[in-house]
């Protein structure tokens, strides 16, 4: 009982520390309304002090966020210049989520591996198990803790791929007939970041943002491509790259490539319909038969046993 006891105990400190760096570094909520921003301003102008200006921020803010800059501090000292580059690509490709940098998101790695490690090691203490199975333990659940938000950033990838492929088409759509009334592509560009709230449409804006600063196109739709990874963008952006280089109509580019995007959603639609028998097939196999056959031959099978019973008397 007392093992048990000290087995909750501990997992429940690891999900609390979880739960604290994940809500340490969210970013502010986007539906929170202008109206609570003002309440909030107005309530920091009543304050006189320092002291008091930083005890009405959240715990999250005092405790959590500083310490996990402290340790992406000492990290970033530590760490190779090309694993910080390959994080912040990986970033990228997931949007930064509660926007995020390279150095913290490898403090949280760090922080994860050693609770978990410290969790398992106060847990396995006072139970009775080999020395050997407790050696064992401790590194495979730190090591789970260590790769834990590498799992999760991958998640986000795809899903944030996913929802670029999925948004494509309509885009392409939308930027063709724009073109074709009269529109420059630019302006083509802020129709489609206007109308949508998407990653890809914030990915044009942010493409039109570099531009107005002085970037190429060319350049700023490469470094949209790479932010992305997915290859029908990369193809929409070589084509329009290409087009403007060669003096050829943009579009017509365009026209060709929403009709093949047309055709790539068509096809996927098709594969997915025909992986569905498959798919459905497990749960229909493992769940809904064994139920069935409970329904159906259970009341022969008691009739029976009855039966079987009844003659033996």
């Amino acid at each position: 009982m007392r093992e048990m006891t000290t087995l909750l105990v501990v997992a429940a400190g690891a999900v609390l520390g979880l739960a604290l760096i994940i809500v340490g570094l969210r970013g502010p909520r986007e539906e929170e309304t202008l109206e609570a921003r003002l309440a909030e301003l107005g309530a920091l102008d009543r304050l006189h002090t320092l002291e008091e200006i930083e005890l009405s921020l959240p715990f999250t803010e005092r405790v959590v966020v500083p310490v996990l800059r402290q340790v992406a501090d000492f990290v970033t000292r530590l760490t190779p210049a090309q694993t910080i580059d390959r994080t912040r690509h990986k970033l990228e490709l997931a949007g930064f989520p509660y926007r995020i940098g390279p150095a913290e998101f490898l403090a949280v790695r760090y922080v994860l591996g050693t609770l978990f490690g410290g969790a398992i090691l106060a847990a396995l203490g006072p139970a009775n198990l080999p020395p050997f199975q407790k050696m064992l333990l401790i590194p495979v659940v730190a090591l789970l803790g260590f790769f834990l938000p590498v799992i999760w950033l991958g998640s986000r990838i795809r899903k944030r791929q996913a929802e670029i492929v999925r948004a494509l088409p309509d885009v392409l759509d939308l930027l063709t007939i724009c073109v074709e009334a009269g529109l420059g592509f630019d302006s083509a560009m802020a129709k489609v970041s206007e109308k949508w709230d998407n990653e890809l449409s914030r990915a044009f804006g942010r493409v039109l943002q570099e531009i107005q600063l002085g970037k190429l196109r060319r350049e700023a739709l490469r470094a949209m491509a790479d932010s992305m990874d997915v290859q029908e963008v990369s193809t929409f952006c070589a084509a329009v790259i290409q087009a403007e280089q060669l003096g050829v109509s943009i579009s017509k580019v365009l026209r060709i490539q929403a009709d093949e995007m047309r055709v790539r959603r068509r096809q996927r639609a098709e594969e997915l319909a025909r992986q569905a028998p498959i798919k459905i097939m497990i749960p229909t196999a493992f769940l809904i038969l064994p139920a069935l056959f409970i329904v159906l031959l259970g009341p022969a099978a008691i009739t029976l046993k009855n039966s079987a019973l009844m003659g033996m008397f």
